[in-house]
């Protein structure tokens, strides 16, 4: 028994199918099928579950994930002991919709990166879509998106909600709108709007708002970063969760600035999902955790943003 096979178990629960750890592996699937053969031989188990439309982790096997995970985790804690950090390293997934990225996102990964120096985090900014199904085929280790009541999360998924809030209209500072307490909608489909592309909760939430009669002039973007941005520049107004424009650099530094919407009573919750039944790293448990610390922080009346919660 090798650590490597242990390794290519592990890989093929999180991916999903052996053709997807193969791939993010960059090993052959013949040669990460020949392994676990001999691993299931050694062990007198069988691992995969063998199929014409393809392999997957068997039962038998997820029930030995636990006991594979703590082995790695072990060979994991030796090698850094011995100050083999090149080996010790590992990567986490994270897919966000870019909500909450300065308030939330970067304050957790400041302190995971004390916690866990052998862990690498990688970040991809990802419509609620593709995260829903990267977190399902084990692509991504965990999901931050935006929900509206009502919205569903599939069986397969948990979800903790980390924010909750309300959207608002986000303006240049400078612009006749920030003088007032609050802005109608007819008030913001008179401006040039710059919405969220087909795919992001706020274009729906924008569809939503206007009705049939949208903002004559009407720009179009992929993510909160970059409508802040088009925004602090002068080529329109957006609407954005309200902890997504609070405390980001822009807002900071007086670029932008938001009001509320006349009459509008939505709620926005900013969610962490990840999938259930899985065996969970020690890393991301750590993650967890830290949104967990960190959105208690943003939440309090005091803090950094306010919470309806």
């Amino acid at each position: 028994m090798r650590i490597e096979q242990l390794q290519y178990v592990a890989a093929v629960t999180q991916y999903g199918s052996l053709r997807r750890a193969s791939e993010h592996m960059h090993l052959s699937q013949p040669a990460l099928s020949e392994s676990l053969t001999k691993l299931e031989k050694e062990l007198g188990v069988v691992l995969l579950d063998r199929r014409r439309s393809g392999t997957t982790i068997s039962a038998a096997g997820r029930d030995l994930m636990q006991n594979i995970v703590d082995v790695l985790d072990a060979a994991e804690r030796l090698r850094a002991a011995a100050g083999d950090q090149l080996a010790a390293l590992r990567v986490v997934r994270i897919g966000t919709v870019n909500a909450g990225t300065s308030t939330l996102l970067l304050p957790v990964l400041e302190a995971f990166q004390v916690d866990f120096p052998g862990v690498s985090v990688e970040i991809r900014t990802l419509q609620t879509d593709q995260i829903h199904q990267d977190l399902l085929d084990g692509a991504l280790d965990l999901g931050i998106i935006n929900l509206l009541d009502g919205d569903d999360v599939a069986p397969e998924l948990a979800a903790i909600e980390l924010l909750r809030g309300s959207p608002v209209a986000v303006l240049p500072t400078g612009h006749p709108l920030a003088e007032q307490e609050q802005v109608t909608v007819e008030e913001l489909r008179a401006e040039r709007f710059v919405a969220m592309r087909s795919g992001y909760l706020m274009h729906r939430f924008a569809h939503r708002l206007f009705g049939t009669e949208l903002p004559a002039e009407w720009h179009s973007t992929d993510g909160a970063e970059m409508g802040k941005v088009m925004v602090a520049d002068g080529l329109g107004i957006t609407v954005l969760p309200d902890y997504s424009v609070l405390g980001d650099p822009l807002e900071r530094a007086g670029l932008i600035t938001t009001r509320p919407i006349a009459g509008d009573r939505t709620v926005v919750r900013l969610s962490l999902q990840h999938r259930r039944q899985r065996v969970v790293s020690e890393a991301v448990k750590g993650l967890v955790a830290g949104f967990r610390r960190q959105a208690a922080v943003l939440s309090v009346p005091e803090g950094p943003l306010r919470s309806t919660r």
